[in-house]
């Protein structure tokens, strides 16, 4: 795989989704859980998102059950405490692994284009984030504690 864009994903309602849609645009990849401590996340989330949409920006949240069970819902469940609790925009996705032999294909690329701390490729926690350039290649890597205002710079540049 070359870029994002070649990655198919299902959507938290379950429809298939080619990332080639968002050819042009600056994205931030996140795995998220409703139930964690960095969960206060989406509404920094959601800030970068109404801020930066209109200039070619969307985050791109994928829920994850594999840190501590901190995202057992269905799909509905954690779509409706996004709306309703952080008043998300951004595009939500089913729900993936992210680490282990059954870890997402997207995921799996991610963590191969983007290593963290010294060079482990495991994604520690969730709130992981990825930052994507306009031609799908991955240009940086936050931790779970590096919060969505402390990003907006490294957006801007690519914006």
């Amino acid at each position: 795989m070359a870029g994002i864009h070649d990655f198919e994903v299902d959507d938290i309602r379950g429809k298939r989704v080619k990332l080639d849609r968002y050819k042009g645009r600056v994205l931030l990849v996140v795995n998220t859980a409703s139930q964690c401590g960095f969960t206060p996340q989406y509404a920094g989330l959601e800030a970068l998102q109404k801020k930066y949409h209109a200039r070619g920006f969307d985050v791109l949240g994928f829920p994850c059950n594999q840190f501590g069970a901190q995202e057992p819902g269905t799909a509905k469940e954690i779509a409706t405490f996004c709306e309703t609790s952080f008043g998300v925009t951004f595009p939500m996705f089913a729900k993936v692994d992210v680490n282990g032999d059954g870890a997402a294909p997207l995921y799996k690329w991610l963590k191969k284009e983007k290593p963290g701390l010294l060079g482990s490729e495991a994604i520690k926690w969730n709130f992981t984030k990825f930052l994507v350039d306009r031609e799908g290649r991955v240009v940086a890597r936050y931790a779970p504690n590096d919060k969505p205002e402390s990003i907006a710079p490294d957006v801007e540049k690519l914006l």
